[in-house]
């Protein structure tokens, strides 16, 4: 398993980080990781779609749904079989939305043992994890803009990276705030025909709130404790998504009128 994730994730992800070193005029490692940030987001443009298409899809659901939960509420397993066939027959994948998260996870483990490893070494660049066509420059200059030092922790870029986790967070609570309004107005006048009842937890909301608040502080405490190259990465790549968020209800917006 670890040569496997060596051969596919990190190696190509440290022989780019390497390429952009080299061609880039002032050999800054920082901006050479913003590039491969911004380059390996963009690759994951097609899981991130698939990820929001997934969540629409769950969202339009959701009154049936909850009406299920509500139905077999006394029986978890019968209500937990209804539920399995509901999602076969709408086709839909109430765990599909995980896969990004989980490439987002491998990619920031490749990011940090490859800033771990060039730290151990010295700054040196390993030759043996050099494709052909990528030249060694050897040692690797591990200041940002020749200011700050990549290779230690960084109290800036931490503080920075949290508060872009929260923002774009909350801008993820806002947009399914509103894509939930119509179905709870729906749901209301339905529970106002049928007498209402005990409403099963909305599990996804529970997470997303605890996410507001967790995400941020795992994010401050990994900043606080590792390189600064990891925190610069986490940040573009929060910022990323916040523009990709933001392009995502610009779009939808402007096709509902």
């Amino acid at each position: 398993m670890l040569t496997l994730f060596h051969t596919i994730v990190y190696q190509p992800i440290y022989n780019v980080l390497i390429f952009f070193y080299n061609v880039l005029p002032w050999q800054d490692f920082g901006i050479a990781i913003i590039i491969t940030t911004l380059l390996v987001k963009a690759v994951m443009i097609p899981l991130s779609r698939h990820q929001i298409r997934s969540q629409q899809q769950l969202q339009k659901v959701q009154p049936q749904i909850k009406e299920i939960q509500q139905k077999y509420k006394n029986d978890k397993e019968r209500q937990t079989r209804e539920l399995m066939a509901f999602y076969k027959k709408n086709r839909v994948n109430p765990f599909s939305g995980c896969l990004p998260l989980i490439v987002q996870l491998i990619v920031l483990i490749a990011i940090y043992r490859i800033l771990f490893n060039l730290s151990q070494a010295g700054l040196v660049v390993t030759g043996a994890d050099l494709y052909s066509f990528v030249a060694n420059p050897g040692g690797v200059n591990h200041l940002f803009l020749g200011i700050v030092d990549l290779s230690m922790p960084s109290r800036t870029f931490a503080i920075l990276a949290a508060l872009a986790q929260y923002y774009q967070t909350k801008m993820l609570m806002d947009t399914q705030r509103q894509k939930k309004e119509a179905a709870q107005k729906e749901e209301k006048e339905r529970d106002t025909k049928t007498g209402g009842g005990q409403k099963e937890p909305d599990f996804a909301a529970i997470m997303t709130k605890q996410m507001l608040y967790i995400g941020p502080v795992l994010t401050l405490v990994i900043g606080f404790t590792f390189a600064a190259g990891l925190s610069l990465y986490w940040l573009v790549s929060t910022i990323f998504m916040i523009a990709q968020q933001w392009y995502i209800k610009k779009t939808t917006l402007e096709e509902s009128k």
